[in-house]
């Protein structure tokens, strides 16, 4: 029986066809026409002025937080529940994060929670280099709520939207909220460049500084000439031809990825004790990219928990997770200041992340929810 993958690349004879000619141009190191090609077509779909293609959506929050002074002695406030990566271009800087809890609802950060710990920053005194915000699963964080509260206490916005290419909030994309914004082309994202990220701004200096930082910081001499310290940290011509053939089927991606939720939500959203993120509640996920589908139990109703089902569905050659493990929980960031915790700990713990790749068709999503109902039907129900 075929392996069912949570999301793998989908890659057609599009970006075929662009990465043969990418090669046969002889811009085969990085940058390049096609580097140019992406940065200028990834802006103008995000509705942002400027943009500077990166080896990684780590390499761009890197940047981005350098911008902002993020070093010894400042804060970063972020998100517990996120990947490790929005955590560790923290410590890339030297600053400390201070983490924030998630909302029930999508997993996002608790903006409530955020403000508390802005200002309780701001009494002590603590320099903030800025709040870091993380678009989890495809979802934008609410920034109706959060940009004007950060604004009116004169703290800088950094959106990681590393999950949410193509995401709406309020009608605002995506990668075009805050001061600067990162996204991720992993293997696994909404789109790809097999590795690779970008940062988005309307703010030109800005990144015309990270182009020049991450291309080693090199003066303009004709010779290598430093002043400072730089970063390898540019993309590859060849990769971004595959990003411009993924960036032409986005809608259709996401499209496709839309479909595979709706026919979870349908068949298995109105079951006791089961919840998806976004849709909570009769919540509405029009404006997100749905990147993957994220299934909460309940373990008053369920005795299996994620973990079992996680296993139940490996046996049956179905690829699921658990949602991003808090980052205040892992051993790394054991010391560091928490707010909150309850929310993203549960949400951790009854979390799966189902199968979503828009190369998966309609019959292996009925597969998915097949094994979840029996695995879930076996087990019996709490008392």
């Amino acid at each position: 029986m075929t392996r069912i993958h949570m999301s793998r690349a989908d890659v057609t004879e599009v970006e075929e066809r662009l990465v043969l000619e990418a090669l046969r141009s002889g811009w085969v190191a990085p940058l390049g026409p096609m580097v140019d090609r992406f940065e200028h077509e990834v802006a103008e779909r995000v509705g942002v002025h400027s943009a500077v293609a990166l080896s990684s959506g780590t390499a761009a929050l890197h940047l981005a937080l350098l911008h902002h002074g993020a070093g010894p002695g400042k804060v970063v406030v972020v998100p517990s529940m996120t990947f490790a990566a929005t955590a560790n271009a923290v410590l890339y800087t030297g600053a400390d994060p201070v983490f924030v809890d998630s909302q029930h609802s999508d997993a996002n950060l608790d903006v409530d929670l955020t403000l508390e710990a802005v200002d309780d920053l701001i009494s002590e005194g603590r320099d903030i280099a800025c709040v870091l915000s993380v678009d989890l699963f495809g979802r934008a964080v609410d920034y109706a709520r959060l940009e004007p509260e950060l604004a009116a206490r004169g703290v800088q916005l950094v959106e990681d939207a590393a999950e949410a290419l193509g995401a709406l909030h309020q009608g605002r994309p995506a990668g075009s909220i805050g001061s600067v914004a990162a996204l991720s082309f992993n293997g696994n994202k909404i789109m790809t460049t097999s590795g690779g990220g970008m940062l988005l701004s309307d703010d030109t200096d800005l990144i015309e500084r990270a182009r020049y930082l991450s291309t080693q910081a090199r003066q303009p001499a004709p010779w290598y000439e430093h002043t400072e310290m730089g970063f390898n940290y540019r993309m590859s011509n060849v990769l971004a031809a595959i990003g411009v053939g993924q960036l032409s089927r986005l809608d259709q991606m996401i499209s496709r990825r839309r479909a595979h939720r709706q026919l979870y939500v349908d068949q298995l959203g109105n079951r006791p004790g089961i919840r998806f993120l976004g849709r909570d509640h009769d919540g509405d996920d029009a404006a997100d990219n749905c990147w993957l589908t994220c299934m909460v139990l309940d373990p008053t109703v369920h005795t299996a928990r994620a973990a079992d089902l996680i296993e139940s569905l490996a046996a049956d050659g179905i690829e699921a997770r658990r949602l991003w493990k808090p980052m205040h929980l892992q051993p790394l960031y054991a010391k560091s200041v928490m707010y909150g915790g309850s929310v993203s700990e549960r949400l951790f713990e009854e979390g799966v992340t189902l199968p979503s790749g828009s190369e998966l068709t309609a019959p292996q999503i009925e597969r998915v929810i097949a094994s979840v109902i029996a695995a879930l039907e076996l087990a019996p129900n709490a008392a």
